[in-house]
């Protein structure tokens, strides 16, 4: 038994011994376990005021603190078109639809889709905390699917702006709506993709550049807000795709930057004012990369410039490739017209394009579509859509090649009235009524005092002699 007590004893002192002896010939070690993120900053347009971005796009996941914050000012939006009217058997002909909508100001300026305030006649808004208003119709932009509308209210919640250029690929985001029935809804996923065009807007001037995330958005939540993990608005939520017709993964989201313009424009001037390159656009493919000699498949190919447009003033040319708008990247073509979507005419721009292989910088200044850096008015606006074309003002080389001062008419709406005189886009109208004519703004400014029928006289360039059209006034 002493054997085994002596043995036990042995082996204890060894033990020690060692350790005292390995802590005296090693030295004492600190162990730092060091991550390092990168800094990223926002950059908003020269009318906003800058701020950095100090929160880590990847933290937190809970999203307790941005649902927190976004969802009282999330409202649902409930239309009403046809009120007061009757179908053809004497029953009512009232139809109904719901959305959702981001209240942006604390004096009642609200955000939604204009898909789902369109042709209604009555708005009606629900609010988080269940009081309810009418809502006056600002104005709406098909172009983004974006419409303002407002409520009378003070100290409303609102959320502001966040920078959508700072997403990145992989980002938490979390999506609000508030359906019908079902109030506030909050769903969360990450940014699958940013610069998506899914052909879901209509006209020349759409805009689809949209966010694309997996976040859970269904019907009724349209309209409603897709935040960063801080609790900003970093977009709007417009679409799904579906086969189902439920969710299925694919949400998309217009560019909070984006919208942040557009809807400036509406509250500032009832329409959009949209800034124009003056170029026809393609997308480059593999061939015409190879053909050109690019490093990549990128970029966006001029297939023709407008004559007098901003573009061409800048002696930008058909085939060149467009690679970058102030600095910004555009590797796609919805890239490019979210980037020019910012922009109003009067604007200067930064083009970066490549041309025989080489990179050039222009500075091009945006224009209208009536080929002039003069705002658009709603009154302008609305008269020339109800008609039905679309106008521009003469360039230097026409007024000179024609000897003539005018408008030319760049396209006509199907259906419209001027479509039912026979008049082709082309068409250069010098007079209004005998009265002559020398702008856009000159031209509306006597079809709104005009009464009964009006007479357009003009040329073409490509015929002999004048011409005359005649339409009545409503």
């Amino acid at each position: 038994m002493k054997q085994y007590v002596l043995i036990g004893v042995s082996s204890l002192l060894s033990a020690l011994l060692a350790i005292l002896i390995y802590r005296f010939i090693d030295e004492p070690r600190e162990v730092i376990i060091r991550e390092t993120v990168p800094a990223r900053y926002t950059n908003f347009d020269p009318m906003d005021v800058s701020k950095q971005r100090i929160f880590l796009s990847s933290s937190p996941t809970d999203f307790i603190a941005a649902a927190e914050s976004v969802t009282p000012a999330v409202v649902n939006i409930k239309t009403v078109q046809g009120a007061g009217g009757f179908d053809f058997w004497g029953g009512s002909s009232l139809g109904a639809a719901s959305g959702s909508g981001v209240i942006i100001s604390p004096d009642g300026f609200i955000v939604t889709n204009n898909h789902v305030i369109e042709d209604s006649d009555d708005i009606e808004v629900t609010l988080n905390d269940k009081r309810e208003f009418s809502a006056e119709l600002i104005g709406t932009d098909p172009s983004t699917d974006l419409a303002l509308i407002r409520i009378k209210g003070k100290g409303l919640p609102y959320l502001e702006f966040g920078n959508s250029d700072s997403l990145r690929v992989g980002e938490w985001v979390v999506a609000v709506g508030n359906p019908f029935n079902l109030e506030s809804t909050v769903t969360a996923g990450i940014v699958s993709a940013k610069g998506r065009s899914i052909d879901i807007l209509e006209g020349q001037d759409r805009i689809e550049s949209f966010i694309q995330t997996d976040a859970a958005v269904n019907p009724g939540n349209s309209g409603g807000a897709l935040v960063n993990t801080n609790g900003e608005l970093i977009g709007i939520n417009t679409a799904i795709i579906t086969r189902s017709g439920r969710y299925e993964g694919y949400s998309f989201a217009v560019p909070a930057n984006l919208a942040r313009k557009v809807i400036r424009d509406l509250k500032d001037f009832g329409v959009v004012q949209r800034g124009i390159l003056g170029v026809f656009i393609d997308e480059v493919t593999s061939e015409r990369a190879r053909e050109l000699g690019l490093d990549a498949v990128e970029g966006v190919f001029v297939t023709r410039v407008t004559p007098g447009s901003g573009a061409d003033d800048a002696g930008m040319r058909k085939g060149d490739v467009i690679v970058g708008i102030n600095g910004v990247i555009t590797k796609t073509l919805p890239e490019m017209q979210e980037q020019l979507g910012r922009y109003r005419p009067g604007n200067s721009v930064t083009v970066d394009f490549i041309r025989n292989g080489k990179k050039q910088t222009a500075n091009v200044l945006l224009k209208n579509k009536s080929n002039s850096t003069a705002l658009v008015t709603e009154k302008n606006a609305d008269v020339l859509t109800n008609l039905g074309f679309e106008l521009r003002e003469l360039t230097r080389e026409e007024r000179r090649r024609l000897k003539t001062d005018g408008v030319k008419v760049i396209s006509i709406y199907r259906g419209s009235r001027i479509e039912r005189t026979n008049m082709d886009p082309g068409f250069i109208i010098t007079k209004v009524d005998n009265k002559p004519v020398e702008s856009v703004d000159a031209l509306v400014e006597e079809l709104g005092k005009a009464s009964g029928k009006v007479m357009l006289e003009g040329v073409y360039e490509s015929y002999p002699g004048e011409y005359y059209y005649a339409f009545p006034i409503e």
